[in-house]
């Protein structure tokens, strides 16, 4: 009974599924080596990515109690364990503040001012799956939470109100994360029109890939930005041709609008986040 019941809240948390946590990932470790110009040490690093771990997962909670009257009726969603009823709300919302608790024991241990801010990353978190009800731009919503971990990595490190870098990088972030997750909020879009749900996706409409396309423009263009900022050198700028090439493989994937073609081009999205991390490693390990 106790395994059935595990296996469940770790479908909730999307445990088998940690594309998320990756691309949430990706942009606070880019932050983490820029503050510190190099490793940030294994503590910063290890209370990061558990919180990184932590806080996807409560936002995957929230998510699907916000939801759990329309999971049902969309076919990527339909198998979630609250759409079924193999879970129960309370159940839920336990593993939410359970979740929620360990984040906060984790951000203790850092200073006052990024205590601070991970309140604002909690707002975020908790509030998003409930935009898509009020406005067409929640993917944008959740580009600001993704990109929260930016800001905290550097008054982590700095102990300072974040640098003109740390609000560039972020902005970068935001432009990546609403064009991923409008490739994403593609593989539903008719289903949303059905049951109302609102996406960048939908208000797009015919002209989706040329936002999603000026979306990753934008990105590459915040990253030079950012990069001169922060004084990266040759292996960074290397890395942002490479992202560039993803960006382009991922128009073509796109391109006829499938849904499991737009799911792998939203998927493709992990390489460009990991790739622009390996270029920041090497513009402070190698000359």
């Amino acid at each position: 009974m106790l395994t059935e019941r595990l296996k469940h809240y770790g479908r909730l948390i999307r445990f088998e599924r940690p594309i998320g946590t990756l691309l949430l990932l990706w942009p606070t470790y880019w932050a983490l080596w820029i503050a510190a110009q190099g490793f940030p040490g294994w503590k910063l690093l290890i209370i990061f990515s558990l919180g990184t771990f932590l806080m996807r997962s409560a936002g995957c909670a929230i998510n699907d109690i916000a939801d759990r009257k329309v999971d049902g009726h969309v076919e990527r969603t339909k198998l979630r364990p609250l759409a079924t009823g193999a879970i129960s709300v309370k159940e839920a919302l336990g593993v939410f503040g359970c979740l929620l608790f360990l984040a906060f024991l984790l951000v203790l241990q850092l200073n006052v001012l990024t205590v601070g801010f991970s309140l604002l990353a909690v707002v975020l978190a908790a509030s998003y799956p409930f935009m898509k009800r009020y406005h067409h731009w929640p993917q944008v919503y959740l580009g600001i939470a993704f990109a929260w971990g930016i800001p905290m990595a550097f008054t982590a490190i700095q102990n300072q109100p974040p640098p003109l870098a740390a609000w560039v990088l972020l902005a970068a972030n935001v432009a990546w994360t609403t064009a991923y997750d409008t490739m994403y909020a593609m593989c539903d879009r008719e289903d949303d029109l059905k049951i109302g749900v609102k996406s960048t996706a939908i208000i797009f409409g015919e002209y989706d890939r040329l936002m999603v396309g000026v979306l990753q423009v934008a990105t590459v263009g915040l990253l030079v930005w950012a990069g001169h900022l922060a004084d990266l050198n040759f292996w960074f700028w290397l890395s942002l041709v490479v992202a560039l090439g993803f960006f382009g493989y991922q128009q073509y994937l796109i391109r006829h609008r499938e849904r499991w073609l737009s799911l792998q081009a939203f998927l493709n999205n992990n390489w460009v986040g990991l790739v622009l991390f390996i270029g920041i490693v090497l513009s402070y390990s190698l000359p």
